[in-house]
């Protein structure tokens, strides 16, 4: 049995309203003759699983497999079971158990029985207080009786229940043969039950008797401080804020002196002063002696010269060392060759990019989670995430809608009728009007840790209720709070508030932000729609089409704002799988900069596997990525966010043909006088002449080219001298195609020979909690003297 299978099973309280159909299908099938409810009704396990749900002493759990229903679960209180309160055996500490694995649907599948039975086993010894699981299987289920004793049961004796001869059989906590495949489970975890989980079983103590920690090795950990040190060492040098000497006699080597420390490498510096720094080369003496490359220590020996202020040093280190921990996990469960990427899926590919941010050092800090949020949600797991749903009341919450939306097509288009019923339903147990409120999606950690304890008073009103969970699957974006729809893909996208710290920022939502999010969208889809240029590139835009906010917290009372204002939102982006044709391969494109843990790239395989050589590649995909941002520059002094995570590529053959922009709302400027619709005003900024074309200098050939010219160059597939003169082409052609546009280039001047370098990760050392004000982003800047451009025809 592979360990991907016990890897992906999860328990949670039945929902009898949701279940019920399912349970009928299963009790009454011919595999489960042992379950005595072969000729039940509907309504006979309707009535059956009532009475479980109403009995203090007796619960029911459905358990899942990779998000799927694979089994159920009983557990129960024998002393108060039905012909079993007066068996002399019994003691205190005793735990009942059933469990039923669901008819196989095709082929058995081998093992599955067996790891159902070890999760579930794990799941009775959760309770410190369970002394020994109790089991009565029917003397004729010789199959099961023979797992039980493989599990560590003793067989006590044959006694009398209703309908069967029954083999008590016990087995005490240290009598439990828990294999390895339970006690080292690959992430998301063997096990994790809802909040709800079985009174009197401590989910703290559960989550610690099935550790997921076995990625903190030294040799992993080693091997990830190497990395993140070289990665450290690199950006801190592009950014000018440390300087490497060359090494006297040592060709190719470099040195960096801290006040404590002396660090030596092998490096090549490219153009854009982008330094490719070989990690296993690096060497780290302490006061002349060897020692190990610790990024942590090195950051803390910097401090001084990085600018962190002291009183956010220890936050800054959290990020460093949850960075190092996810590096980890990475190399320990997400070895993916390049080679099985080539041609994967979308998800398969987003779920297995491992480096973050190119550009910042700290780049998945995540604070806030724990190794089991992280197993469950953290994008690189592939774990299908369920996303909870709260009722909140219409008067106190705000929904944005699309010029082409109604609230009643956007919620027929993500929930189904079945779902809608639950979560009426819900609401009328109640005594609550459904019309009375909206559907809000929020994220699972954001309901546990947020929603139900800091907007505790909002809950007990009834401003929010909780519905549960949707019925579909959803998988983590590299964003981390975006999530794609795995059961029904053409679905949108869905966005929630999520307050983790991460990467500079808290990453909530703000209801009165997001309030012109929809219009804003519009307008920037119908200019792009109606761009004949963009349209031949491929271009083109995924519309945030309703955006929703509850503001009826006491938070939003207060005359100041705060990041609690923005943990009750969410907004629904387009799918991009509808409108990918036929026989083309849609990716982030992160993925351009992603090498495997061998090293390998994936840009330099879809180059190898495609029909064209690597200058054409090339001039496809900045076809696709560049020449549109310069269009829209020129055309509109419209600029994108738009770095790896906020562009999804179209490959065909495994060559560039078009791309999709996201994240619109947020993350675009008008920089100029373009005729705005009022509610899409506040995307007009007021930038000085040379900070605009960082829009192109910037945040495409530092920000993305810098890393793909790089990678090609040390791959040996296209000199990046050659690369940067196939980008200058680009803008060229583009002007040469556009002379009505001729101005704008002028003003423009993205072939000059110099640009100002604006730092990221300055910027995140100094103010790691609040990167940058959103609302004005262009003060927030930090620059560095300028850097030579690469695209400009003047020889650097």
């Amino acid at each position: 049995m592979s360990r991907s299978l016990t890897s992906r099973i999860t328990i949670e309280p039945l929902d009898l309203s949701r279940d019920v159909e399912l349970l009928h299908a299963w009790v009454t099938h011919p595999r489960s003759a042992f379950w005595m409810m072969q000729d039940a009704s509907l309504d006979d396990v309707r009535t059956e699983y009532a009475a479980i749900a109403a009995d203090p002493h007796h619960d029911a759990f459905l358990g899942r497999i990779g998000g799927r229903p694979a089994f159920l679960v009983e557990t129960y209180d024998p002393a108060h079971a039905t012909g079993m309160g007066d068996l002399p055996e019994l003691r205190p500490g005793d735990l009942g158990m059933h469990v039923l694995v669901a008819p196989p649907e095709g082929a058995p599948v081998p093992g599955l029985t067996t790891a159902v039975f070890d999760a579930v086993m794990a799941f009775c010894f959760a309770d410190p207080a369970v002394e020994r699981v109790v089991v009565e299987p029917d003397v004729r289920n010789h199959a099961i009786r023979a797992k039980n004793l493989a599990a560590g049961f003793t067989e006590l004796r044959e006694i009398p229940l209703p309908g069967k001869t029954a083999m008590l059989s016990v087995c005490p906590r240290a009598d439990w043969n828990a294999p390895e495949l339970v006690r080292l489970p690959d992430p998301p975890g063997a096990v994790v039950p809802d909040e709800k989980h079985r009174p009197g079983a401590d989910l703290g103590a559960f989550r610690q008797g099935l550790p997921s920690s076995e990625h903190l090795t030294p040799e992993l950990m080693a091997r990830a401080q190497r990395h993140l040190v070289a990665k450290a060492l690199s950006e801190f040098s592009h950014e000018r804020m440390i300087a490497p000497v060359a090494e006297p006699g040592r060709p190719g080597r470099w040195r960096v002196e801290t006040d404590r420390s002396s660090y030596t490498f092998a490096a090549r510096v490219k153009r854009l002063e982008h330094w490719v720094i070989d990690a296993d080369s690096v060497e780290r003496t302490v006061d002349g002696e060897p020692r190990e490359p610790d990024a942590q220590e090195l950051v803390a020996e910097l401090a001084p010269v990085l600018g962190i202020p002291d009183s956010l040093l220890p936050t800054y280190l959290e990020e460093i060392a949850s960075t190092l921990a996810s590096h980890a996990w990475k190399l320990r469960h997400r070895a993916v060759p390049v080679a099985e990427l080539v041609d994967a899926d979308y998800q398969e590919i987003e779920s297995a990019m491992t480096e973050g941010h190119p550009a910042f050092v700290a780049n998945n800090g995540r604070i806030g989670f724990g190794l089991d949020d992280y197993t469950a949600f953290a994008p690189e797991t592939g774990a299908a995430v369920r996303l909870h749903w709260v009722a909140a009341r219409r008067s106190l919450t705000h929904l944005s809608l699309g010029a082409d939306q109604t609230e009643q097509a956007l919620y027929d288009a993500e929930l189904a009728p079945a779902v809608r019923d639950r979560f009426r339903a819900r609401l009328g147990a109640l005594g609550l009007a459904a019309d009375d409120y909206l559907f809000l999606p929020v994220h699972p950690w954001q309901w546990r840790n947020k929603l139900a304890i800091t907007f505790a008073p909002d809950v007990a009103r009834r401003d929010l209720v909780h519905l549960g969970e949707g019925d579909d699957e959803h998988r983590p974006q590299q964003s981390i709070r975006t999530f794609f729809n795995a059961s029904r893909p053409e679905r949108h996208y869905v966005k929630t508030a999520l307050a983790i710290q991460n990467m500079g920022f808290v990453r909530g939502l703000s209801p009165k932000y997001m309030e012109a999010t929809p219009a804003i969208n519009d307008w920037v889809a119908s200019l792009v729609h109606a761009d004949e240029e963009l349209q031949a590139c491929g271009f083109e835009v995924l519309r945030e089409l309703a955006a929703i906010g509850y503001t009826g917290d006491a938070f939003h009372r207060l005359a100041g704002t705060s990041p609690y204002r923005k943990m009750i939102a969410a907004l629904w982006r387009e799918s991009p799988v509808p409108r990918t044709p036929a026989g083309e391969q849609l990716t982030t494109m992160a993925a351009l900069l992603h090498r495997d843990a061998d090293g390998d790239a994936l840009v330099t395989a879809w180059i190898k596997a495609s029909p064209v050589d690597a200058a054409t590649w090339v001039a496809a995909y900045l076809r696709a990525y560049l020449r549109p941002l310069v269009h829209c520059l020129y055309a509109y002094d419209l600029a994108f966010m738009p770095h790896g995570e906020n562009l999804l590529l179209r490959l065909r053959d495994h060559v560039p043909v078009g791309a999709f922009m996201k994240d619109i709302g947020e993350e675009i400027a008008v920089m100029g006088e373009l005729d705005l619709p009022e509610e899409a005003e506040r995307v007009r900024g007021s930038f000085p002449d040379d900070v605009k074309a960082l829009a192109i200098h910037t945040d495409v050939l530092d920000g993305v080219l810098r890393h793909v010219a790089a990678i090609l160059d040390e791959d040996g597939i296209l000199p990046e001298d050659e690369f940067w003169a196939i980008a200058r082409q680009a803008i060229e052609q583009h002007a040469a195609d556009h002379p009505e546009l001729a101005e704008a280039a002028a003003r423009y001047d993205l072939l000059r020979e110099r640009f100002r370098h604006s730092c990221l990760n300055r910027l995140q050392l100094r103010n790691t909690l609040q990167m940058v004000d959103i609302s004005d982003q262009a003060e927030s800047l930090i620059f560095a003297g300028t850097l030579a451009n690469p695209v400009s025809p003047v020889a650097p």
